[in-house]
């Protein structure tokens, strides 16, 4: 991830900011994909299963769009340690949740003690990285 975000970063300075390099990135990436699934000649998902699926499934690209231009933009201006170590403690605390609410086809787990008390332990690590 920090090196995709400088990646994507460099790109923003030369292509007129973080959506521009965003989208450029996208791109590369669904060409690539692309000929990955032609060179494994993967079998075409079927339009009917596609349907069936639920609305909040179709999600994922608009949640790697906006990682992608969050970090191209916020790579120059907090470096690479405290912005991973931002980005680590927000999805720890989103998947917490996720594991208590058992969305997203993810077991439950219940929130107790002992994960809040890792999350309180990372975010000590956040402020230790970005105030050293």
């Amino acid at each position: 991830m920090p090196v995709q975000s400088g990646v994507n970063s460099t790109l923003a300075l030369h292509s007129s900011g973080a959506i521009w390099a965003s989208l450029i990135s996208f791109v590369v990436g669904t060409v690539a994909l692309f000929i990955v699934v032609i060179a494994a000649r993967q079998q075409w998902p079927e339009v009917s299963s596609l349907k069936e699926a639920p609305w909040w499934a179709w999600t994922g690209g608009l949640m790697g769009a906006l990682f992608v231009a969050t970090s191209a933009f916020l790579a120059p201006r907090l470096g690479a340690a405290t912005m991973i170590a931002l980005f680590a403690a927000g999805q720890l605390v989103m998947s917490l949740v996720l594991d208590h609410l058992g969305w997203a086809t993810f077991p439950e787990h219940n929130i107790n003690l002992w994960r809040i008390l890792g999350v309180l332990m990372l975010f000590g690590g956040v402020l230790l990285i970005r105030f050293n």
